[in-house]
C-alpha cells in the first residue's frame, strides 16, 4: 500500500467538507477519484499530497505518517499536478522538465549526466524531444499537458498525482493524454492517482475509483462494479444506459436527464425522511 488515509477530515473556515473518510492507494495500479462538482475530490487530493492539513485523521505514505516525512524526500516520491499550473511565458519545454530534477539536489541548476539522462528519458517518454526548445506557449493544450507530465516523469517517482489531467482540452487531446497515463503506468510502474470527470474515461482508464458525495465515500472497486445506472442515478441524478465498448473491452454508458417527475418524487421522498 503506497498511501493511506484514516479517517480523514477537511475542513474550510471550521466547515467540514470531508467527512471521516478511509482510502488507500495501491502500488502499480491507476486510481481514480469521481464524484459531482464540489463533492471534495481535489481536496482529498491536497490532503493525501501534503498540500492541505487535515483537520483530522492521519494520512500514511508507505506506512509512515506523511507529515512527519521531509518535504524534500516527498518531493522524491511523489509527484504532484494540479489542474491551474503558472509558469513563466519564456519558459521552454526543456526548462519546465529541469524543475523535475531539483527534488534530487540540483538546485543551482546545474545538470550532471544522470539529470541529462533522465530529461532525454522523461522527453522520449511523452513524445515531447522535438518540442525541448519551443516556449510552452506555442504549445496546443495536449502538447502542454504532455510537457508537465514529463516534468512530472523526471522527478523519478513512485507515484503521479494528478487533478483533472483532461480540464479544458479538446476530446482528442484528452485521450492523447490519457493513453499517456496508461502506458506510463503499464510500462514504467508509475503508480497514478487521479481526479476524473469524465465517468467513462473513469471506467476505461482505471483499475479502481472512488465515488464520493457530499464529502463522503459513498463506494469503491473496480469500475465496472461501482459504476452503474442505480449509483449514477443516485450521485449523479441521471438516467443512463450501459452497454459494452468492445474495442476497448470495457463498459460505457449513455446518460439521459431524469425525469422531472421522477426528481421530484426523489426529493420529496428524501424531506418527508427527513422531517420524521
Amino acid at each position: 500500500m503506497l498511501i493511506e488515509a484514516k479517517n480523514l477530515s477537511v475542513s474550510y473556515d471550521k466547515k467540514v467538507v470531508v467527512h471521516n473518510i478511509d482510502l488507500h492507494v495501491n502500488k502499480g495500479e491507476i486510481l481514480s477519484i469521481v464524484g459531482p462538482n464540489g463533492c471534495g475530490k481535489s481536496t482529498v487530493l491536497k490532503s493525501l499530497t501534503r498540500l492541505l492539513k487535515p483537520s483530522g485523521g492521519d494520512v500514511l505514505f508507505e506506512g509512515k505518517l506523511i507529515k512527519k516525512i521531509s518535504t524534500k524526500d516527498i518531493a522524491k516520491r511523489l509527484a504532484v499536478l494540479p489542474q491551474i499550473r503558472q509558469t513563466p511565458e519564456d519558459f521552454d519545454v526543456e526548462t519546465l522538465i529541469r524543475y523535475g530534477r531539483y527534488p534530487h539536489g540540483n538546485f543551482s541548476g546545474k545538470l550532471n549526466d544522470e539529470d541529462r539522462r533522465i530529461i532525454k528519458w522523461a522527453l522520449k517518454q511523452t513524445g515531447m524531444t522535438h518540442y525541448k526548445n519551443q516556449k510552452l506557449t506555442q504549445l496546443s493544450g495536449g502538447e502542454r499537458q504532455r510537457a508537465w507530465i514529463a516534468m512530472a516523469l523526471a522527478q523519478k517517482t513512485d507515484i503521479i498525482v494528478l487533478d483533472e489531467p483532461t480540464t479544458f482540452l479538446d476530446l482528442s487531446h484528452q485521450l492523447e493524454v490519457l493513453e499517456l497515463i496508461k502506458a506510463l503506468n503499464k510500462t514504467e510502474n508509475v503508480t497514478i492517482l487521479m481526479v476524473l470527470h469524465d465517468l467513462n474515461q473513469a471506467i476505461r482508464y482505471s483499475d479502481r475509483v472512488y465515488v464520493m458525495k457530499r464529502g463522503n465515500i459513498i463506494a469503491e472497486g473496480k469500475p465496472e462494479d461501482v459504476l452503474s445506472s442505480k449509483r449514477l442515478r443516485e450521485v449523479f441524478h441521471i438516467d443512463s444506459d450501459f452497454y459494452t465498448d468492445f474495442r476497448n473491452d470495457s463498459p460505457h454508458f449513455i446518460a439521459h436527464r431524469m425525469k422531472v417527475e421522477d426528481h421530484d418524487s426523489k426529493c420529496s421522498a428524501k424531506r418527508k425522511k427527513a422531517i420524521q
